[in-house]
């Protein structure tokens, strides 16, 4: 499986170097830069299935968006900084209008080209991750933190936490929170949160970092056995996170008091702890099961013509292929949304793919027709605001599925809001930034 895997993602990086002069005038290209190799392949290799296959099926289904086909090629980034630019420098001005859109799949990647998509007019979409105050959408008119940043997401963390402990975040007070985070950009980004809501709610917060890629976690695991904490906040990654449950599982802590990132909540981070996942709780922005219309049409339009990207078909309706079916409909929406201002069945460019995400509005009715009701939360983004959404779902995984236990829980935007104007005016202060005046935008 691994060695098809690679030999993909190898292929997919030749085709870049053949295929660019080909495009059609009638083509929309998204580059499809992500990572199909290394300790993180799972989670890459299941969202860009998930999101391939949403985009092969609108071209089986519909002839793409209102005759525009989608193209896309591959470029493995090996969850590297660097080789994250070399890809979105490869793949940025192909296709008849340039690279749509960039879903870089990595906090650090996303910080490596806020700069780089913003002078390109490229816009650089981080869909629960990358950088929190890239959600001032005055600041940052290029970058898209949608549905759930990584500050709303801890926000509704401790309020589940409280609801755990009495049905109400002042519950909190002088219990011991531990965080236990991947030592990158990624990781550190709940930590000024954390801190914060420490100091208001009265809990005790310990962070402990696990380096890369976190398959050595045994001192900080005895850590945690020396605090005795209440509670522990896993903020994971890849392999980090099966070898975090199994290492809480040695030392006794049981694992209905760990919650989860949403990228420590998928199959891949609970089956290969066997028992020791049993009971563990994580966040999520989307679900599983392939009992949604949208998988079904997946199914029909791509699987039943034997063209899926999955090698594994059991991972259709698991939680990363899911959520790459998410950042498809997200995706393609936004095309369709500024096809609707820019020309109808024509290809868009990057700044107006852009004005196309900055007017998503994918409510309850819209869900509906996309077959995705229940699927995702509905998202609503504005020139203020470039998150659109800010819920989470909590799950827990029983041995053999992840089951829903609460419903969305909003994020305490009163504490989070403020924190992302204040970073993104210092950002902005920093890189001689005039902030856009949204009542100036159409």
């Amino acid at each position: 499986m691994l060695r098809k895997i690679r030999q993909a993602a190898l292929l997919g990086v030749a085709a870049l170097a053949v295929s660019g002069p080909a495009h059609s005038q009638k083509e929309q290209f998204i580059p499809m830069n992500g990572y199909w190799v290394g300790p993180y392949a799972a989670g890459g290799s299941g969202i860009f299935g998930g999101f391939i296959d949403y985009v092969n099926m609108l071209n089986a289904r519909d002839g793409g968006i209102n005759g525009v086909k989608i193209t896309y090629e591959k470029c493995e980034t090996e969850y590297n900084n660097a080789r994250g630019v070399e890809c979105y420098e490869r793949t940025k001005k192909r296709g008849p209008t340039g690279a749509s859109l960039i879903h870089p799949l990595s906090t650090g990647i996303t910080y490596s080209l806020i700069d780089k998509g913003t002078a390109d007019h490229i816009p650089i979409v981080s869909i629960g991750y990358g950088r929190t105050d890239a959600a001032d959408g005055r600041v940052f008119p290029y970058v898209f933190p949608l549905i759930t940043t990584y500050w709303s997401q801890a926000t509704a963390m401790l309020k589940f936490i409280g609801q755990r402990e009495g049905d109400r975040t002042e519950k909190l007070k002088d219990k011991k929170i531990v965080l236990i985070y991947h030592d990158s950009a990624y990781g550190k980004e709940p930590i000024p949160v954390l801190e914060s809501q420490s100091k208001r709610f009265g809990y005790d917060l310990t962070t402990i970092a696990v380096a890369h890629p976190g398959n050595e976690q045994q001192a900080q695991w005895l850590r945690v056995r020396q605090i005795r904490p209440d509670w522990v906040i896993l903020w994971g990654w890849g392999v980090m996170n099966p070898t975090a449950l199994k290492a809480a599982a040695r030392i006794g802590f049981p694992r209905n008091k760990i919650v989860g990132v949403w990228w420590s909540g998928a199959e891949e981070d609970v089956i290969p702890a066997g028992d020791a996942a049993k009971g563990y709780i994580a966040a999520g922005f989307n679900v599983s099961g392939a009992n949604y219309p949208v998988i079904k049409q997946i199914e029909k339009f791509v699987y039943a013509k034997g063209k899926g990207e999955m090698e594994d078909d059991s991972r259709i309706g698991s939680i990363y292929y899911n959520r790459g079916v998410v950042f498809g409909i997200i995706s393609t929406e936004a095309i369709r949304n500024a096809q609707q201002k820019y020309g109808k069945g024509m290809p868009m460019t990057g700044e107006q793919i852009r004005w196309g995400l900055e007017h998503l509005n994918i409510d309850d009715k819209k869900l509906k027709q996309l077959g995705a009701t229940g699927f995702m939360q509905a998202l609503k983004v504005s020139c203020m605001d470039h998150e659109g959404g800010g819920s989470v779902k909590f799950l827990q995984w029983d041995g053999r599925k992840w089951n829903p236990i609460t419903d969305w829980i909003a994020s305490d935007r009163a504490t989070v809001r403020p924190m992302i104007e204040e970073s993104a005016a210092k950002y902005a202060r920093e890189k001689g930034i005039t902030p856009r005046d949204c009542s100036k935008e159409g």
